[in-house]
């Protein structure tokens, strides 16, 4: 029998998070699903005793520019030494390699 996160029988329609063993979601994981679907229930699988799986309605997440400009406010500014250090290792890593020319005679060659 299911239970809610407290150990007690779970009641149907009640809105807490049930736990379930996986012999049990998996028997009955069609209906699972539609309890999830209609009545936005959540589910903690067990096995052995230990919760391994959460099964809830999948909610789909937004951002707008201004939760983007929101947080970006929030944020704390960053040093300006750290800045500039970030700066010059950026440019040092995109100097372009040039490789030698093989009609340069080397410094180590005899001549």
């Amino acid at each position: 029998m299911a239970r809610t996160k407290t150990g007690r029988a779970k009641s149907p329609g009640a809105s807490s998070t049930t736990v379930i063993t996986s012999t049990e979601a998996a028997r009955g994981f069609g209906r699972l699903v539609d309890r999830v679907r209609e009545k936005q229930a959540v589910y903690v699988v067990e096995r052995g005793g230990v919760p391994v799986a959460r099964i809830g309605p999948a909610v789909e997440r937004r951002c707008t520019v201004r939760d983007l400009v929101a947080l970006l406010r929030s944020r704390p500014s960053l040093d300006e030494a750290y800045l500039r250090e970030v700066d010059a290792v950026t440019k040092a890593a995109n100097r372009p390699v040039v490789p030698r020319s093989p009609w340069e005679r080397s410094s180590t060659r005899a001549s």
